[in-house]
């Protein structure tokens, strides 16, 4: 998992910018997991504002050429990275499909959406990685299929070791353009949040599953 640390620090400016991530150590988020929060991404709101969108869709295109070259395609993981990932393919002039999280259970029943060949080469985009669980099953999708996945690029993630171990074990080569711990940082700088709330963030993501509000 590699991130470059000026691009991280421009994206923390602005997914705070226009509230894609919400601090709330004093009154935390429930994730659908159960897990108790005090931070929430989403990512979906920089495409209602066109600079932003713009921001990371050519610093998330060129990265994947920097890093791929040219894929034959890229491809989404539904819903969040619809959006974005289909920006990146229109940047790259590269043609897109999406990965649902299960097939279909009505008509043609794909997981996959979008033409592509067996064979073929992607680069996957997510908004998002948490755990690493919602988007390697995209990867293994992809794979079933005989596409080869070069590689994943995400907005952000929020740094776990069990995302890390995840895409390590399925040999997954992971870029973000942004990263919790710079995110902290741009935060602090910014009078977004305390050295109060640094610690509170801080200790909850070194132990997220048994995090408990005090």
């Amino acid at each position: 998992m590699i991130f470059n640390k000026h691009t991280a620090k421009k994206t923390a400016e602005v997914l705070l910018q226009v509230n894609a991530i919400k601090l709330s150590p004093k009154e935390p988020f429930t994730w659908a997991s159960g897990w108790k929060s005090p931070i929430y991404c989403d990512n979906r709101i920089i495409l209602s504002f066109p600079p932003i969108r713009n921001y990371v869709r050519e610093t998330m295109a060129k990265q994947i050429e920097k890093q791929y070259g040219k894929p034959d395609a890229i491809a989404g993981v539904a819903t969040g990275a619809i959006g974005i990932g289909m920006l990146v393919a229109e940047y790259l002039g590269l043609p897109f499909i999406y990965v649902r999280p299960d097939a279909k259970g009505h008509g043609r029943k794909n997981q996959i959406e979008g033409f592509i060949e067996s064979g073929q080469n992607v680069v996957v985009v997510e908004d998002l990685i948490s755990t690493g669980k919602s988007s390697l099953n995209a990867v293994k999708a992809l794979r079933d299929a005989g596409i080869n996945v070069k590689g994943m690029i995400a907005i952000f993630t929020y740094g776990f070791d069990v995302a890390s171990e995840n895409f390590e074990k399925e040999d997954v080569f992971l870029q973000t353009l942004g990263s919790y711990e710079v995110l902290l940082e741009q935060a602090l700088e910014t009078n977004y949040i305390s050295e109060k709330d640094l610690a509170t963030l801080s200790v909850w993501n070194s132990n997220p599953s048994e995090w408990n509000a005090e």
